[in-house]
């Protein structure tokens, strides 16, 4: 399992919350999800067989946020 914590740039409210909570948890190999608003992150947990990071990547793409690594680098 691996963890990672990601910003997510354009996230305004709870909807913007709930919208990228509910998208990080339908990639397959999802163990869990945490958004914080406040913090404009999320923190998922998942299995390296099943999905990637690219994968997290484009489900956040898709609703149109963008998704930064914490030291700010997209990978």
């Amino acid at each position: 399992m691996i963890t990672k914590t990601v910003v997510v740039q354009g996230m305004d409210d709870q909807e913007d919350v709930n919208k990228v909570r509910r998208a990080l948890h339908e990639v397959w190999g999802v163990d869990s999800v945490e958004v914080s608003l406040s913090k404009k992150k999320a923190t998922f947990t998942y299995d390296e067989t099943a999905a990637s990071f690219r994968d997290f990547e484009q489900a956040v793409h898709e609703l149109g946020y963008e998704i930064k690594t914490e030291d700010g680098v997209a990978e």
